[in-house]
């Protein structure tokens, strides 16, 4: 195989399928303004100015960017269009054609055909005509490539045959099949069955089967509860379309039970499954039976994959992802008391193939050998064919294809074009493909001439490379004589010429001459040679702490007639002086002479610090070292060493000291409990120390620990934290707090406290220790609480009087020992309920709703009251009646709802916490009658100016109602929220109106039962909204009003109220 060497390949461009295109990228050092602009040499300026022109304006061949997919098109669906996609990029841009299952397409002689950017568009696509397999072909002056090729389907669902079913009638035991013949569909669909009427679906179980390859529904042993309808429903996994098909019923014969038998295996997988790799497989098994059979898998030679899973009570074995070691025979069994069968099928996985190595593009010289190869995987192993603009290659004497190599000697210009390897096997196949540029051409210089400068004493390289194919013969000349080689001047193998030991003397023209058969051409590279440059970087070591400034100046001495660009590097990496933060300035004092301040320096700032400098002929590099001072960096991993109850010993290794000595270091550790990090208490911990014990840790707590180290600087970061551990159980050393008690029910001594934290426990099997004893005696009662969150314990004593006074304490325990008490506290036991009932109850109507009850408060005693229930009922009613509650001590109550014109009987008794005392003694009060029904009638008004005088009809009340003892009068101004009520015994009231605008007035009668109701609303304008034609309204209502007085007649009275209602309707 001929090495590949840089001038023998093309640009590099993504040749395999659906690989991303790469952009060209110019990569620049982020260098001062001047050194970034300054020109290296002209030789290598122009050859890259030339280099990247022709990358952007190389003609090459077409290179696929998108390859048709397989489709699945709905028949029936509302967009009649199908597009399969094909794009490819080239220079000219590629023509595009198609292939339909290997047959091209005449786009313009079918007019149902139309290519679009390289997209194949069919309009009114069907099955008949379109289904195949479809290829596209691109293809530019420079050769022919063919894309992989594409199944279109086409996806529909028939309707099931109308023609009615046959029942099927077993006995009870007996096993049956439930055909579903679906109807015609592609591709897979789902099936489901119906129950009697849709959607009671049939539930699958180890009796029953729906195999999603025959559709059909399996039962092992029907039942009385089978009986009924059965319908199949399948589903279009694409369109999801769904269709039933005709009812299948299934009766019970009544000439007897079946009995029972061995299972027979009625549905199951192939007895060879094939399955591509990383599918899901389901395997299907299931049997008739009675009993009903169980089904049982297992894998010959072998264990089923541990990712595989039963479904279906068993009757579906599912292998997700699945791959080539999966490979083996599987065996399903069905059993049952009468017997046993089993069936057995071989799994084989297969692959697509795939590719390990491709071809890339390749430009030779004529006459070269041409060696490409391509490797892919696959299951079965795959073949290999090659392809030249879009044909196959047959092997001639200068062509041989050897499994996936393609070797042609001495390449031709007729062998130009695209190329592609094809690896197939009987799944599949993938393409690669490459572009073969042959070359002829005379020799070209580019850039002619070439100007150098060289470094006084050092060596110079003069490079000859012309482009030309085949590939030219080199000669030397200075001036008109020709060159050989010497001690001193040297041609190397690749024609560049080399000059050792440059002085004065070297310089000048040198000419290159390059000649092939196809012609010649000649460079001249015009040598100067220049004295050395030196470089001075100050200081060259220079020690600084955190925070503080430093500047390093470069200077340099170099020939005066050429430019000198500077460089600063950090590390050997160039300074980037945007991404620094501010703390790196480049300051330019002179041509020769540049500083670097470094501001506010921190610890990653230490390194070692270069100035390059560099003119067209030399480029030349001085150091200086800056150590910072500052802060430790974090210890070494901390470990615990020791644990006991209260103490932790710890080790850890020192960090670096950032050049100041480490003075000491702190131990911090946190807890569950603790907010955040907390110092911890040692002896002093020195520098040169590297462990120290922690004291005064909480027992049977979670610490992690971590250490911090201190120098003259200040102080570092934190280690890691250590791993966690928990130190030991000890006796509880905290006794709970705030501890009390009171209330409960009688009898009881109920005694309460603050637990005590998790933090404070101390171990295992916390509790509390409740102790007590009576005021005066002797021995203490201890009574154990063994929950850790409880905080009461209550004891009960029948012989307790109420509100006796006890010593009570509460303390602590663990698995370990008792812990401390809590101070000696004075709890009193329960009270009593009351024991006397209320006295001096009196009732006292208020109206037809209320009554006022009050009464004598209970004598203060063991039985206190928390307050008092009034209990009422109407004198006529036997039952228990109403009750009501009081929120304190209150001594009197409003009992409201009640009706009108009734006796009420009434009792009153005290309450608290533990029950309720006697009643009193019963009182009674009578309510009220119910106040008037009727409300005040013909309101009729007088305004003048802001006066307004209202007169309404007296209201009269009925016999179960009570007397009317005044009226109320409601104003109320439109748009405000205040207003104004008014008391008047006669059915009469004047009043003012102050403000313009309109005024709303409501009337109601007041008796002893309350008030009555509320007459309709009068709406009455000011004088200053009045209009005159109001203004005469009122005129004429003074009038009627003067002839209602002295009208005696009902009749007319009537008359004439009418008529003023009619007259003055606001």
């Amino acid at each position: 195989m001929k090495p590949v060497s840089s001038s023998s390949l093309l640009s590099s461009r993504p040749q395999l399928r659906h690989g991303h295109d790469h952009g060209v990228g110019i990569l620049t050092p982020d260098w001062p303004a001047s050194f970034s602009n300054h020109h290296l040499s002209a030789l290598s300026l122009l050859s890259s100015q030339e280099e990247y022109s022709s990358q952007e304006s190389e003609e090459f061949g077409p290179v696929f960017v998108q390859e048709p997919h397989d489709a699945i098109f709905p028949l029936h669906s509302e967009e009649k269009k199908v597009m399969m996609s094909c794009e490819a990029r080239g220079n000219p841009v590629p023509a595009y054609s198609w292939f339909i299952n290997g047959t091209e397409v005449d786009i313009e002689a079918v007019y149902r055909y139309s290519v679009i950017d390289g997209n194949l568009i069919i309009t009114n696509a069907s099955e008949t005509a379109d289904y195949g397999r479809y290829q596209c072909k691109a293809e530019n002056i420079y050769g022919t490539v063919l894309s992989r090729d594409a199944l279109l389907q086409f996806t529909y669902l028939g309707d099931f045959s109308g023609r009615t079913r046959g029942g099927v009638s077993v006995r009870e035991g007996q096993g049956v099949v439930l055909m579903c013949t679906p109807p015609p569909h592609s591709p897979e669909i789902i099936y489901t069955w119906v129950f009697n009427e849709f959607p009671s679906f049939v539930a699958e179980d180890s009796r029953r089967f729906i195999s999603q390859v025959t559709g059909n529904l399996y039962v092992s042993k029907v039942q009385p509860s089978d009986v009924g309808s059965y319908i199949c429903l399948v589903k279009n996994t694409v369109t999801n379309a769904r269709v039933l098909s005709p009812p299948t019923p299934l009766t019970l014969r009544t000439d007897g039970i079946m009995g029972e038998y061995e299972p027979k295996i009625e549905v199951h997988f192939p007895q060879s499954v094939l399955a591509a790799k990383g599918v899901t497989v389901s395997l299907e098994c299931f049997a008739l039976g009675n009993p009903v059979p169980t089904i049982t898998w297992r894998k010959m030679n072998g264990n089923i994959p541990k990712k595989a899973r039963l479904r279906k009570s068993q009757a579906v074995l599912e292998i997700p992802n699945v791959q080539l070691e999966d490979t083996g025979t599987y065996e399903c069994k069905a059993e049952n008391p009468r017997g046993g069968t089993a069936f057995k099928g071989h799994l084989q996985i297969y692959t697509f193939p795939q590719w390990i190595s491709t071809i890339n593009n390749s430009q030779l010289d004529s006459g070269d050998q041409l060696h490409w190869e391509c490797k892919a995987t696959g299951s079965p192993r795959p073949t290999y064919r090659w392809l030249r603009n879009g044909g196959p290659i047959t092997p001639q004497s200068r062509v041989e294809m050897v499994n996936g190599e393609l070797i042609i000697q001495k390449v031709q210009q007729a062998d130009s074009g695209m190329y592609q390897c094809v690896a197939e096997n009987k799944y599949g196949a993938i393409y690669c493909s490459a572009e073969l540029k042959i070359s002829a051409s005379p020799p070209v210089f580019s850039p002619n001439p070439v100007r150098l400068i060289a470094t006084l004493g050092k060596d110079v390289l003069l490079e000859c490379k012309p482009r030309a194919s085949p590939k030219p013969r080199v000669t030397w000349r200075r001036g008109d004589r020709r060159i050989h080689p010497s001690r001193r001047i040297m041609l190397l193998r690749n024609n560049t010429l080399r000059i050792i030991n440059s002085s004065r003397s070297d310089e000048g023209d040198y000419v290159c001459r390059a000649e092939n058969q196809f012609g010649s051409a000649e460079m001249t590279a015009m040598l100067r040679v220049k004295e050395a440059m030196h470089v001075e970087l100050s200081p060259s070591k220079v020690e600084v702490t955190v925070g503080e400034s430093v500047v390093l100046s470069c200077k340099v001495s170099h020939d005066p007639s050429l430019e000198v660009a500077f460089q600063w590097l950090l590390n050997q990496q160039p300074l980037n002086f945007q991404q620094e933060g501010g703390h790196f300035e480049y300051i330019q004092r002179q041509s020769s002479t540049v500083d670097l301040m470094i501001r506010s320096i921190l610890l990653q700032h230490a390194g070692k610090y270069s100035c390059r400098a560099q003119t067209s002929a030399d480029t030349v590099f001085a150091e200086a070292e800056v150590l910072v001072r500052g802060p430790p960096g974090p210890p070494g991993v901390v470990i615990v060493e020791e644990i006991t109850d209260t103490t932790a010993t710890l080790s850890w290794s020192g960090g670096v000291d950032n050049h100041s000595p480490i003075s000491s270091y702190n131990l911090q550790a946190r807890s569950p409990f603790s907010l955040g990090w907390q110092t911890l208490r040692t002896e002093p911990v020195t520098g040169d120390m590297e462990s120290a014990m922690a004291v005064d840790l909480n027992p049977w707590v979670d610490y992690e620990f971590r250490v911090v180290a201190s120098n003259a600087i200040g102080t570092g970061d934190p280690s890691t934290p250590s791993r966690g551990v928990r130190t030991k159980e000890a006796v509880p050393s905290v006794a709970p707090a705030n501890v009390s008690g009171g209330n409960g029910r009688r009898h009881e001594l109920v005694t309460s406290w603050e637990p005590v934290s998790e933090e404070f426990q101390n171990g295992e099997g916390f509790g509390y220790i409740v102790a007590f004893r009576a005021n005066g005696t002797r021995g203490w009662k201890e009574k154990m609480v063994t929950s850790a969150d409880s905080t009461t314990y209550k004891y009960r004593d029948e012989t307790f009087p109420p509100l006796t006074p006890f010593e009570v304490k509460v303390g602590v325990y663990n698995n370990k020992g008792d812990g401390p008490f809590s101070g000696v506290v004075t709890v009193y036991s329960a009270e009593g309920e009351p024991r006397d009932a209320p006295s001096e109850v009196k009732a006292s109507s208020i109206s037809s709703k209320e009554i006022k009850v009050t009464w004598r408060p209970i004598n203060p005693g063991p039985g206190r009251p928390r307050g008092y229930e009034v209990s009422y009922r109407k004198d006529s009613e036997q039952e228990s009646g109403k009750k009501k509650k009081t929120a304190g001590n209150e001594t009197s109550m409003v009992l409201t709802g009640l009706e009108g014109n009734s006796v009420y009987v009434i009792t009153v008794r005290g309450f608290n916490s533990i029950g309720q005392g006697p009643a009193s003694t019963a009182s009674t009060a009578k309510t009220k009658k119910d106040p008037p029904v009727q409300p005040p009638a013909n309101l009729m008004w007088i305004q003048e100016g802001t006066n307004v005088s209202l007169n309404w009809e007296p209201v009269k009340s009925k016999d179960n109602e009570s007397d009317v003892i005044g009226y109320k009068v409601l104003l109320s101004q439109e748009g405000r929220v205040h207003h104004q009520v008014m008391r008047t015994i006669t059915p009469s009231a004047v009043f003012s109106l102050p403000e313009g605008g309109t005024y709303i007035i409501e009337v109601w009668a007041v008796s002893e039962g309350g008030e009555g109701a509320t007459s309709s609303q009068v709406r009455v304008l000011t004088s200053s909204g009045k209009t005159d034609t109001e203004l005469n309204k009122s005129k004429v209502l003074l009038y009627l009003l003067v002839l209602l007085i002295i009208t005696h007649t009902c009749q007319n009275r009537y008359a004439l109220l009418r008529l003023m209602r009619l007259t003055w309707t606001p």
